[in-house]
C-alpha cells in the first residue's frame, strides 16, 4: 500500500515538474527564440527549420529509441516514470501554448526561464524520473560519472544545442542567451535535487563529552563518536564528539551543548549527502 502510494505522489510531482516546463518554456524561452536545450530544444530547431508539425510531438518522435536505450540500461522503474514524464512534458509544452507570451528583454526571457525549466526538471529529476530525451543520455553519463552533478552533465550536452539554436535562427544572440538559459536550468536542477539532502555536522570539543553525547542521543536522536584529540597547548589528551544532524535539528543541538558546558568549542559545517541510520540510504540510482 505504501509502495503504491509512493508511486502516486511521485506521479504527481512528474505532472507537476513538467507543468512548470511548460510554463517557462512557453512563456519566456520560446518567445525570445531560446530555449533549455535537450530534445525539447531539438524539437523546437527542427520546427522552426523545416515548418513542420509542433515541438511536443518531434519530442515524442525523437524519444522511442532512447527510450529503448533506457529499457535496457536503467531499469523498470526509470522507464516507466520517464516515460510518464515524457508524454507529460510533451503535452505540457503544446497544450500551455496558449499562454501568454511575456514581452521582456531577452537575457529576462533567459532568466526567469531558465528558473522554471529548471525547477521543473529538477522536480521530475528528484523522483528518480525523467523526462526521457537528453535526461536518459544524462542519466546513462551520470552513471559513468557518478561524482559530477547532474545538472553540470546537462549543461556540457545542452551547450551544443545552444549553439545549433543560433545557426538555425540566424541569430548568434539566440545562441549566447539560450548558453545562459542553459546554464541556469542546470543549476537551478542541481538546487531542487540536492537542496533536501543537506545535512549539518558538528564537531564538539569539552570536558563534558558523555554528557553531551547521551543527551545528543536521547533528545535529538542521533549517533555520536568520540575521536581522539591532544591540546596543542597543553598538550592534554581530549576527547572530540562527532555528530551528524538534520539542519532543523541545529539551533538544538547548539542550545544542548551550551547548557552543559558554555565554554564548548562547537565547530559546524555542511554534509551533503549523509548515508546511513536517520538519514538517506546508498542506491545505485541516487543522482
Amino acid at each position: 500500500m505504501q509502495k503504491k502510494w509512493q508511486w502516486a505522489i511521485d506521479f504527481l510531482k512528474i505532472l507537476f515538474g513538467c507543468a512548470l516546463f511548460g510554463v517557462g518554456f512557453n512563456m519566456f524561452l520560446a518567445p525570445a527564440g531560446l530555449n533549455a536545450g535537450g530534445i525539447s530544444g531539438i524539437g523546437m530547431i527542427f520546427v522552426e527549420f523545416f515548418g513542420v508539425g509542433t515541438v511536443g510531438g518531434i519530442t515524442t518522435v525523437i524519444n522511442i529509441p532512447l527510450f529503448i536505450l533506457a529499457a535496457f540500461l536503467l531499469g523498470r522503474r526509470f522507464f516507466v516514470g520517464s516515460f510518464v514524464g515524457m508524454l507529460a512534458l510533451s503535452a505540457a509544452i503544446d497544450l500551455l501554448a496558449f499562454l501568454p507570451k511575456v514581452d521582456i528583454e531577452p537575457i529576462m526571457c533567459a532568466l526567469y526561464g531558465g528558473i522554471l525549466a529548471g525547477a521543473g526538471l529538477g522536480v521530475v529529476f528528484a523522483t528518480g524520473a525523467s523526462t526521457g530525451g537528453s535526461d536518459i543520455i544524462i542519466r546513462v553519463l551520470k552513471l559513468r560519472w557518478r561524482n559530477t552533478p547532474i545538472g553540470v552533465i546537462s549543461i556540457g550536452f545542452d551547450l551544443s544545442v545552444a549553439a545549433l539554436t543560433g545557426l538555425v535562427f540566424k541569430d548568434i544572440s539566440c545562441a549566447l542567451y539560450s548558453g545562459i538559459a542553459i546554464f541556469i536550468t542546470g543549476k537551478v536542477i542541481d538546487l531542487v535535487v540536492y537542496s533536501f539532502d543537506y545535512s549539518k555536522v558538528a564537531l564538539i570539543i569539552t570536558d563534558h563529552y558523555q554528557e553531551v553525547a547521551e543527551r545528543i542521543a536521547a533528545e535529538l536522536d542521533r549517533g555520536a563518536t568520540y575521536l581522539k584529540g591532544e591540546g596543542s597547548y597543553t598538550g592534554k589528551e581530549k576527547k572530540v564528539i562527532l555528530t551528524a544532524v538534520k539542519r532543523q535539528q541545529l539551533a538544538e543541538l547548539k542550545s544542548l551543548v551550551v547548557a552543559i558546558d558554555p565554554d564548548a568549542f562547537v565547530i559546524v559545517q555542511e554534509a551533503h549527502q549523509v548515508l546511513g541510520d536517520g538519514f538517506s540510504r546508498y542506491s545505485k540510482d541516487s543522482l
